[in-house]
């Protein structure tokens, strides 16, 4: 058994996925709509979903750590979001009014009362227009031209963020400064020359930096949890804030992954730092789209109309879809839903469980694999090194990872391979039985991957 085995034994599973794949990448570029959707020999093609599983065109069922890439905090269908989004219709009649409506005033109530950061807010469609438009308020603001972002940390797709995101180990240049690397073709050299890459959890390569270019840094943006599942460490981020105030420099968090995953109140409550701004999104949309960008008053009210009646002295920010009504239900239900008592801390013990099924697993069958992560979402890595950035990440034995994705699918377990596991409410004590079941017949064949 190896890699290429484990890949053609998955293409001879799933016939269905496979013809569905060479049919769509005909008329749809590379046969996906998003890059990251893909992996070899193709992606599984999924026709329905229930609870915690997913069923694919070829019949099979998986347990879904996947979940829309965390988004589904409840997991499928889940009854509180349908009856929300049922009443809509009923009650609203409409899926968009495209101008304001009531629930729009219910979910920034919602907000502040779990983000004490959130003086005011605004709603996008996405966490990339979240990101994308707190990036401009702080530019807006501060008057300056540069943004500053950590090395590995993903922001969305735009270019001012689409630097230094996965860069290969010859690039990426030294620790203090690290390079500032294209994610993408196309990307203009003047976000290289604007966007200023910074080293996590390297605090003073990261204040050296940050200090000699205050004058041209206008925010700086992180995620306090690198991809939502390698925290900072505690005082790094006391550091940043204490840093940023100190510079009259924007600290903006990413929380668009650990936002309602690493707590309800997310990573600011875990940290207890409050950054300036703060976007949001996935579990807020309650599986429907959706973008929240929240913080202080002063930068919010850079875009509001009653600034002044000339454009140009006023941030721009519209959108068609803005707090529309289904995401809005939606998200509203899945955070009051998770407001019950003990409902959060049943799914973190949860987590804690399978995490600690899989660590004891490899232990007995002496696979290097541990889990990294906290509350409702961790990543599986065959590595026994610490890991506390990007450059760490080198030490993960890819095609290990890799292979056990195969075997866990092969066994029902799906996140997509190499991605991060994100737990739900709908993942039972089934579920969690199953998938340990997964690990334990993945690592049985993981043998002739492992060297001593």
């Amino acid at each position: 058994m190896n890699l290429s085995s484990l890949q053609q034994h998955y293409r001879e599973k799933r016939p269905k996925s496979a013809a569905f794949f060479e049919q769509a990448h005909t008329l749809i570029a590379g046969g996906v709509n998003g890059n990251l959707r893909y992996y070899q020999p193709f992606p599984i093609t999924f026709e329905k979903a229930q609870n915690a599983w997913l069923y694919d065109l070829d019949g099979h069922g998986y347990v879904d750590y996947l979940l829309s890439y965390g988004a589904l905090l409840l997991g499928h269908g889940h009854p509180v979001v349908q009856k929300a989004i049922q009443q809509v219709w009923e009650q609203q009649g409409t899926s968009s009014f495209g101008a304001t409506h009531p629930m729009e005033l219910e979910m920034a109530q919602e907000l502040a009362g779990l983000y004490p950061s959130f003086e005011e807010v605004r709603f996008t469609n996405s966490g990339l227009e979240a990101t994308l438009f707190a990036l401009r308020l702080a530019m807006a603001y501060t008057g300056k031209t540069h943004i500053a972002k950590f090395e590995g940390h993903y922001h969305g797709a735009h270019d001012h963020v689409l630097v230094s995101v996965n860069p290969t180990i010859d690039r990426v240049g030294d620790q203090s400064p690290p390079a500032s690397v294209p994610e993408s073709l196309g990307t203009p050299d003047y976000y290289l020359r604007h966007t200023v890459v910074l080293p996590f959890n390297d605090w003073d390569a990261c204040e050296k930096i940050v200090t000699e270019k205050k004058d041209q840094i206008a925010a700086v943006i992180v995620e306090p949890m690198q991809s939502g599942y390698i925290p900072a460490d505690r005082q790094f981020m006391a550091n940043l804030r204490e840093l940023t105030d100190r510079l009259g420099i924007i600290l903006i968090f990413d929380e668009v992954k650990t936002g309602f995953r690493v707590s309800l109140g997310g990573a600011q409550d875990y940290y207890g730092v409050q950054p300036d701004l703060t976007a949001l999104g996935k579990v807020v949309g309650g599986g429907f789209p959706i973008g929240v960008v929240g913080g202080k008053r002063r930068l919010l009210e850079m875009c509001s109309p009653l600034r002044s009646s000339n454009r140009h002295e006023v941030v721009f920010h519209s959108g068609t879809f803005n707090g529309n009504p289904i995401s809005l239900a939606a998200g509203l239900a899945t955070i009051r839903y998770l407001k019950e008592p003990g409902r959060f801390e049943s799914l973190v013990q949860r987590t804690h469980q399978l995490r600690d099924g899989i660590h004891e697993l490899a232990r007995q069958y002496r696979i290097p694999v541990k889990t990294v992560g906290v509350g409702t979402i961790f990543n599986v890595l065959a590595t026994e090194a610490e890991v506390r950035n990007y450059r760490d990440l080198g030490a993960n034995r890819h095609e290990l990872r890799l292979a056990l994705d195969y075997l866990l699918m092969d066994h029902g377990v799906y996140s997509k391979p190499l991605n991060r596991f994100s737990m739900s409410d709908a993942h039972g004590p089934a579920e969690i039985q199953a998938t340990l079941d997964a690990f334990e017949k993945s690592f049985a064949a993981l043998g002739q991957f492992v060297t001593v």
